[in-house]
């Protein structure tokens, strides 16, 4: 058995509880854990709960069970303020954004994962690319008639076309590697432009977000959502109408992180006058009320109106827009390696006797 993990102490029915683990992730989760006990780098009674269920769910149907000093998280779950009394506890958000969790860094040991599903939504970002730029929904609804006289020109994409990558962490990296690839002339903003200078030495071209908003046929936002307002990372609202509307070009606008950085109120706003010539977007704002919504349940917060009208406009094929619900790291790939991330912090946990991650917020 670890050693360190006998110094933990738990009065717990569980070491550990693993959140809103669904379907091959949960499998996942399972063979990682028993991997580690094989290993000897969990101990062999280490007792875990898998279960699709978010927090607040669990603990209404199971009020008297304690939470474990440590549990993984996805976006949905809200932490209650009573368990961040008393032992410092560790929380793993098995997601690259950790917006959701930011607030509580001061009260809480917090990681979440970094590399998992890097590929996964660098590739999902070029999907839209390839369906935006293609005019994917109006040849499709073309094919019915097979009307070849009329046809919009889609863009092609070569080296006169201006790629924009705001925020080139790991997936903003991997996206600006693939729209090279592609043949895209391409370059980045980052707030982070000297460090990461330093971290990439010549491989990335950064300009100020001014000359990129001039110069871009394309932007794609992969920036991690940082809703402190005190922080000089705060983007809530970033691309505004006043932004977007500086471009000098008809925009290809690709979403994959956060919608708060990108309201869907400006976005069609933009669409509708002709500043923007497509939209892609794997993300939305206030997702939790947003899905209620969708599926016809009450909600007590803002209107939703501009984010329903691109989902029905994707899904009608009458608009250049393209959505789907926040999966971009659902690959094959990054389920198991989401499942692999999350049991290495686990095992990062119990190494430091139950006190602190081997990387955790805050990150910069």
């Amino acid at each position: 058995m670890n050693k360190a993990a006998e110094s933990i102490p738990s009065n717990a029915p569980y070491d550990i509880i693993h959140f809103e683990a669904l379907g091959p992730e949960a499998e996942h989760l399972k063979e990682e854990i028993k991997a580690a006990q094989a290993q000897k780098l969990l101990p062999d009674e280490h007792r875990y709960l898998i279960t699709p269920r978010n927090i607040q769910e669990f603990l209404a149907g199971n009020p008297e069970t304690p939470l474990p000093d440590i549990i993984t998280i996805k976006t949905h779950s809200v932490i209650p303020e009573t368990y961040l009394e008393g032992t410092r506890k560790g929380i793993v958000t098995r997601s690259a954004g950790y917006d959701h969790v930011e607030h509580l860094a001061q009260k809480a040991s917090i990681t979440s994962l970094r590399e998992y599903c890097v590929n996964a939504v660098a590739q999902t970002a070029m999907k839209f690319l390839y369906c935006a730029a293609g005019e994917l929904n109006h040849y499709t609804n073309n094919v019915t008639t097979f009307e070849r006289n009329r046809s919009k020109a889609f863009m092609e994409l070569d080296g006169e076309r201006v790629l924009t990558v705001f925020g080139v962490g790991k997936i903003g990296r991997k996206i600006y590697e693939l729209a090279v690839a592609n043949g895209l002339s391409v370059q980045a903003v980052d707030i982070r432009q000297e460090q990461l200078s330093n971290l990439y030495g010549n491989t990335v071209r950064f300009v100020s977000p001014e000359e990129a908003i001039g110069s871009s046929d394309i932007i794609v936002n992969a920036m991690n959502l940082t809703r402190d307002e005190k922080s000089q990372f705060y983007n809530v609202g970033y691309f505004s109408k006043e932004f977007l509307s500086k471009a000098s070009k008809e925009l290809i606008f690709i979403n994959v992180t956060r919608g708060e950085i990108a309201p869907e109120s400006v976005l069609l706003e933009l669409y509708q006058a002709g500043r923007i010539r497509g939209i892609g977007t794997d993300v939305f704002t206030d997702e939790v009320q947003f899905a209620e919504l969708l599926n016809g349940r009450k909600t007590t917060s803002n209107s939703y109106t501009a984010a329903a009208a691109l989902v029905k406009h994707a899904v009608e094929r009458t608009a250049n827009m393209y959505v789907q619900p926040h999966q971009a790291f659902n690959s094959d790939v990054a389920a198991r390696t989401k499942a692999v991330e999350a049991i290495r912090h686990v095992i990062a946990w119990y190494g430091n006797s139950g006190k602190s991650f081997d990387e955790q917020l805050p990150y910069y």
